[in-house]
């Protein structure tokens, strides 16, 4: 059965996360991919960042889980995600919390020290999505 691709870009929107800090997208979704913008451990409520490198974590995840729910998605089409760390010496801390938000059908994951992060945070976390979808729908609309 052949279907036919809708490419066009849809823009992604929720409350329940921090508003973009620049001219940028939470997430976009085209065709079956959806890209997830990086976030920072910022609480949707009081625009504070959270304390430490293991609640950014937490904080980042559960804002990405909000955009995913957003655009009809989960952790669980999650196929890469690309970490930012202000530090690598707090690789294994992120990596612990990470492992509560992933705990199986893992995702490709890339890790980076980075110079530094928007709001002097201390991880960011991006995400791309796969649509699942099966043999009697157009997994691209």
């Amino acid at each position: 059965m052949s279907h036919k691709c809708n490419h066009k870009k849809e823009i992604i929107t929720t409350d329940k996360v921090p508003a973009a800090i620049g001219p940028y997208s939470v997430a976009v979704s085209a065709g079956n991919l959806l890209f997830v913008s990086g976030q920072l451990g910022i609480d949707a409520q009081s625009g504070n960042l959270a304390e430490g490198v293991e609640a950014q974590t937490r904080m980042a995840l559960t804002n990405m889980s909000a955009i995913l729910a957003a655009a009809g998605r989960s952790l669980a089409d999650v196929v890469k995600t690309t970490v930012f760390l202000n530090d690598i010496a707090d690789f294994a801390k992120m990596n612990a919390v990470y492992a509560e938000f992933f705990t199986e059908g893992f995702p490709a994951r890339s890790a980076f020290q980075v110079a530094a992060l928007p709001k002097s945070a201390l991880v960011e976390i991006e995400a791309i999505a796969l649509r699942q979808c099966c043999d009697s729908e157009d997994c691209c609309d």
